[in-house]
This record gives structure tokens, C-alpha cells and sequence, in this order.
């Protein structure tokens, strides 16, 4: 049984005992069923949800900034480099429906996860477009200290102990949008768990459940095994290399490990925006049918 049929027994179970349902009963006379952790809400900006039954939490704007995360309404060099990355993830996915997407990287330290983080805040700021983020780095997760958000269990403890993911999933209140599915408490058994038949289940839900939605998973670098054993549960992958610092072998040793699943790009990341135009903050990977070699002349 999925989570969220168990979430709907779980509604029907707490109306016949006349508590409160964490999330809407949907009737059988709605087509399509309305989604199960936000509604939309009167008077509210086209396109952006009003959650209700998801859990949210206040961040502070301040803390935000402080850690590099864009604000809402953050409109600078450094928001415009992502509005440009949202673009090219969306022309390359959204025609074919490809909305499940990992970000990961060659070595330690290159900033996958802030780069993720503000890649899903850009890719929900898009006028109908709703972002699920989901730690997926399993040993170390930290996407909840970079948004400010309570630690607490989340996706190791769904894997391990069946932990309810409705229950752990986190709206970030002033990230219209967004919603966050934290790591939990971390786990030696990373790969282990990411490569099992639960999380391909989980992951298929989540694509399907919601075909909409963009779900973006935050991977450790390719020294773990992580990364590969979740390869081949998502449409894309997204590469973060650090300028000036990720060695060349290191990123052709990276491509060559992900060869044969399907790579969108390269993000190059800590770099003074007013060192180069914005077109090359993001480098394409070639399609590995084409002839072309692979130019990355900005690379160590």
C-alpha cells in the first residue's frame, strides 16, 4: 500500500472516530482528485498554493540570505543566474514530462546542495509550477540547516521504519510553492536504501501522483556509491562543479560514471557573477548520440 493510500485510510479512520482528517477526503465526484497536502486558497497570487493540511514552518529572511539561499523577490545577479538555469531544466524536461531530477557532483564541498536548494526556490517562483525537494543525502542531510527548518525524521525514516512521509514533509513559509522532505537522521545504509524497491516505489509515486510537480533530490558527491544506485530511478541528472577548484579528470571520471543515465548539465558553481556573462553559468552536456566533443574550456 502506498503512502498515500495509507494517508487516505488513515483520514478515514480519524472521520469515523470525528477527529480532524490531516488532509482533505477527496469525494468521488472530483475530477481530478485535489492534492493532498495543499489547496488553493481566495485571493492568493495566480498560482501560488496556500498549504493547509502540509506542515509549515516560519524562516527567518534574514538567516535565508545569510546562507547564500534566495529570498523571495531577491531579483540580483545571483537570482538571475538561476532564473537562467531554471530555464534550460525546463526546456530540456518539461515537454516530456521528465519532472524527477537528482543534483550531485564529482568531490566534497562544490555546493550541490546550496545549488539545488536555490535551483528548487527558482523552479517554484515560475507561475503554475510546485517543487517537491527531497534530501536524499542520507548520510549527511543538511537541507534543513540551510533553511532554518527544525531537524526531525523524514526519508531514512520512511525507508528504515516506515515513518509516515506525509508527516514529514515541511512547507517553508515566504517560499511560495515549495515544499521540503528533510533527510531525517542520518544512516550508514545510504546506498542500501536508496537502491531499494521501497524507494523505487516512492519515487514512482511521486512522479506519477503528481505529474505537475518538479521533485528534485539532493545526492552526496560520486566518492559514495549513493548516487549511482539512485541513477536509475530519475529522468535527469544534474552535475555541480566547483570553478577554479574541481579538477578536469575528476569531472570526466564523474561523466563517465553516469554515461550510460541521462545527464542535462553541468552547473558551474562559486563564481564571481561578474566574471562571465550569464549564458555561461550553464554549460550543456552534449547528447552522447552526437559527434561533438565536449568543450568545457572553463575548467581546471
Amino acid at each position: 500500500m502506498s503512502f498515500i493510500n495509507k494517508a487516505l485510510e488513515k483520514a478515514n479512520t480519524l472521520q469515523q472516530q470525528g477527529k480532524p482528517a490531516a488532509f482533505p477526503r477527496p469525494e468521488l465526484t472530483q475530477a481530478p482528485m485535489p492534492p493532498l497536502d495543499e489547496v488553493p486558497g481566495m485571493g492568493e497570487t495566480p498560482g501560488e498554493i496556500h498549504y493547509i493540511y502540509t506542515r509549515r514552518v516560519a524562516v527567518d529572511g534574514e538567516i535565508l540570505r545569510r546562507q547564500r539561499v534566495l529570498a523571495a523577490g531577491r531579483d540580483d545577479s545571483l537570482g538571475e543566474a538561476y532564473k537562467l538555469l531554471r530555464t534550460h531544466v525546463l526546456q530540456a524536461t518539461k515537454a516530456a514530462g521528465r519532472n524527477t531530477l537528482m543534483v550531485t557532483g564529482p568531490l566534497p564541498g562544490e555546493g550541490k546542495t546550496l545549488t539545488i536548494i536555490n535551483l528548487a526556490i527558482a523552479m517554484a517562483q515560475k507561475i503554475g509550477q510546485t517543487v517537491l525537494l527531497v534530501d536524499s543525502d542520507l548520510r549527511n542531510p543538511s537541507i534543513h540547516r540551510y533553511l532554518d527548518l527544525p531537524s526531525g525524521p523524514g526519508l531514512s525514516d520512511y525507508l528504515t521504519s516506515g515513518y509516515p512521509i506525509l508527516d514529514s514533509l515541511v512547507h517553508p513559509e515566504g517560499l511560495a510553492n515549495l515544499v521540503v522532505l528533510p533527510g531525517g537522521h542520518p544512516t550508514t545504509h545510504a546506498a542500501e536504501l536508496l537502491s531499494s524497491p521501497l524507494m523505487a516505489d516512492l519515487v514512482r509515486e511521486m512522479k506519477h501522483f503528481y505529474p505537475d510537480r518538479y521533485v528534485l533530490f539532493d545526492l552526496p558527491p560520486l566518492l559514495y556509491a549513493d548516487p549511482l544506485a539512485f541513477a536509475p530511478l530519475v529522468d535527469g541528472i544534474i552535475v555541480v562543479v566547483e570553478a577554479g577548484s574541481t579538477p578536469r579528470q575528476d569531472i570526466s571520471r564523474a561523466l563517465e560514471m553516469l554515461k550510460e543515465f541521462p545527464v542535462l548539465g553541468l552547473v558551474l558553481n562559486k563564481i564571481d557573477p561578474k566574471a562571465l556573462p550569464f549564458e555561461r553559468f550553464y554549460q550543456a552536456y552534449p547528447d552522447r548520440d552526437s559527434r561533438k566533443p565536449s568543450k568545457l574550456p572553463w575548467l581546471r
